[in-house]
């Protein structure tokens, strides 16, 4: 913010000779500085109106309309009084130039930034800034011209309204819609200002005839008296991280919270304490796909700059460790703000003003290496990027439209916005897999604890439970093939894996429903993660999450004696498949005997190649044969 004492030191020295003029000017400056800006702006209105080439107050409303953002009035009265007096007040071709950026207009921006550079007295912070947007006025001149056909599409009235709607965040299937609101525009201006507003959260469902619903408040008591805002929403949309500010249970002035959907509403927030919040200011957080990786910003210690994005990671007993600022090559000395880690779990969009920029904050994308750094991210361009601030950039899981917030319309405020990407600039699609889990004795739903690990990377995916309808919801990267084991209390494992190679479809889910059958004599399981070397009986790596599985089940289940049959394909002599299935299927009897369960409760047998459950020509075919059965000897009693 300029000063006015800067360049007026007595009334003496003020730009004019009017009387009535300087009178609206004074008490213009007085509801200024008390940041009563509707009465401020009549007064000082009043004050040119006296007096056209008033030049003090000429300034004042330049500055006033910067505070409130709007940058055309800005540019006006910045105008008019550089056109007065050009060197009276040399800061003045520096606020001109900023509120031309801001306006789009690059050329005349870097005249008056670099007329300001030219003049003594320059100030090294007003320097460095005029510097840094003569950078980004060049930069947004030389953009390649837009690579999208259309400009962005209002997410609709029953989205949008007079009020602000900002912070859109989608589930997975693309089906829902929450943001933020702000329910109370302010009813006046002054110090209370920021305490006259209140946000909740909407959602909005998606209709069959391609629209959005009306949106509803989410209601108590996820909303509450105070603040909520900046969400993000899980793949399948059961689990919310969210900001709240000025709580009880704070430890800073904002921190992230929890909050889960029963189906019928959603939970209070839930503080989720240190390390992830401290007593700085935390906000905006941004949960991966497979929820253990919480990406958030803050203004803590050990950052770049004034607000750096920061990520945190979530061990196997479910605490967050210990947050790290992933370094210049995402932050700057300026501000990083709305973190969106795209549903691959590696693509990392954010907004930022310290960087190159068509004006105020751009929204970039980055992308996460194996070794955990991060490319040079990229400007989006327009026309996502805009002399406005844009921010909170989300992207469905197909990579084909992305939603963001942005002030299009001063009239109507801040809206959400939705633009259909070229292929070019899409991230690569991620399938989302929609399983439901039976009893198949009677067809009803389980509540089941699922598993997913990504065979071809070797790393586990997610792990988690279903819902109390049985289903669950997981989105996943096409590319690798897929393991997926599904557990429940008295019921036998199941167990399969799959591919999703490049070229399916990904503009529909793949559903499956998963029946589990009871534990009882007789019956078997087919264990398909369990995976050796060609012609070797030696266990893999990857084989580990489905024994563990195995393991737990031995373990709930301490009187079951069970069989483990090893199963081959054709290939090769009957002679060698049956030895090799029997050093199979007694590796797994080891493994179990080593985690700790008794050798009475477990036989092992081989049966080669005798036994197969598809053909033995096709290599999908060859897969199935090439398994681990566990067969229940004698039940015993579950605990």
């Amino acid at each position: 913010m300029i000063i006015l004492s800067q360049c007026v030191v007595t009334g003496q020295s003020l730009h004019t000779r009017s009387n009535r003029a300087l009178k609206y000017y004074d008490q213009g400056k007085r509801d200024y500085e008390l940041l009563y800006y509707d009465r401020a702006e009549s007064n000082l209105r009043l004050a040119v109106r006296e007096d056209s080439r008033f030049y003090e107050a000429h300034i004042l409303l330049g500055q006033l309309y910067s505070d409130t953002g709007d940058w055309e009035k800005s540019v006006t009265h910045y105008r008019a009084a550089v056109e007065i007096d050009s060197l009276y007040f040399p800061p003045a071709l520096f606020s001109l130039g900023k509120a031309e950026m801001r306006m789009g207009r690059y050329f005349e921006a870097m005249k008056h930034l670099e007329a300001y550079l030219s003049q003594q007295g320059a100030t090294a912070r007003l320097r460095s800034e005029a510097e840094k947007m003569i950078v980004s006025c060049r930069f947004a001149l030389s953009f390649p011209r837009s690579l999208f056909d259309a400009d962005p599409v209002s997410a609709g009235d029953s989205v949008n309204t007079l009020l602000d709607e900002y912070w859109p965040s989608v589930t997975g299937d693309g089906q829902q819609l929450i943001f933020t609101r702000e329910v109370k525009r302010a009813t006046g201006y002054g110090r209370d200002y920021g305490r006259d507003r209140q946000e909740d959260f909407y959602i909005s469902n998606w209709a069959v005839n391609g629209y959005w619903r009306t949106a509803r408040n989410a209601g108590a008591p996820l909303n509450t008296a105070g603040n909520e805002g900046a969400q993000s929403i899980s793949s399948d949309g059961r689990y919310m991280y969210f900001t709240a500010c000025d709580r009880s249970d704070g430890q800073g002035r904002c921190d992230i919270y929890f909050s889960s959907y029963d189906g019928n509403r959603w939970s209070p927030g839930i503080n989720l304490g240190t390390p992830l919040n401290s007593t700085y200011w935390e906000s905006q957080p941004s949960i991966s796909p497979n929820g253990r990786m919480l990406f958030f910003v803050s203004n803590r210690p050990g950052g770049l700059g004034g607000m750096d994005i920061w990520y945190s990671t979530r061990s196997n007993d479910g605490k967050w460790r210990k947050p790290v600022n992933p370094g210049k090559a995402v932050n700057t000395a300026g501000d990083e703000f709305s973190p969106f880690i795209y549903f691959n779990g590696k693509t990392l969009y954010f907004s930022s003003n310290g960087r190159e920029s068509f004006g105020g904050h751009d929204i970039y994308v980055t992308t996460m290496n194996r070794d955990s750094t991060w490319s040079t991210p990229e400007n989006l361009g327009p026309p996502v990027n805009t002399p406005a601030d844009e921010t909170g950039l989300v992207i469905e899981s197909s990579g084909k439209r992305a939603y963001f917030s942005s002030v299009r319309d001063k009239e109507k405020g801040k809206d959400i916005f939705y633009l259909d990407l070229p292929e070019v600039v899409q991230p690569e699609p991620v399938l989302y897999f929609k399983g439901t889990v039976i009893d198949k004795a009677s067809g009803q739903p389980i509540t089941a604890k699922y598993e997913l690990s990504d065979l071809t990377n070797r790393v586990d995916v997610i792990s988690s439970v279903t819902d109390s309808g049985g289903e669950f919801f997981v989105c996943l990267p096409q590319g690798s093939s897929y393991g997926l084991n599904v557990t429940a209390s008295g019921y036998m494992i199941f167990s399969e894996n799959f591919d999703f190679a490049e070229g399916y479809d990904s503009s529909e889910p793949f559903m499956k429903t998963i029946p589990l059958n009871r534990v009882r004599v007789g019956e078997f399981m087919r264990m398909y993660n369990v995976f050796y070397d060609t012609d070797s009986w030696e266990l893999l790596e990857s084989s580990m999450p489905e024994l563990e599985q195995l393991l737990e089940f031995m373990q709930i289940n301490p009187s079951v004696v069970i069989e483990i049959g090893g199963h081959t394909d054709s290939d090769g002599s009957e002679e060698h498949n049956q030895r090799l299935s029997e050093r199979r299927a007694n590796s797994v009897r080891e493994y179990l005997i080593k985690r700790g369960i008794g050798k009475d409760r477990i036989f092992s047998h081989g049966y080669g190649e005798t036994s197969p459950v598809a053909d033995n020509i096709t290599p999908a075919g060859k897969r199935l044969n090439r398994r681990t059965e566990i067969t229940v000897l004698s039940e015993g009693i579950h605990k």
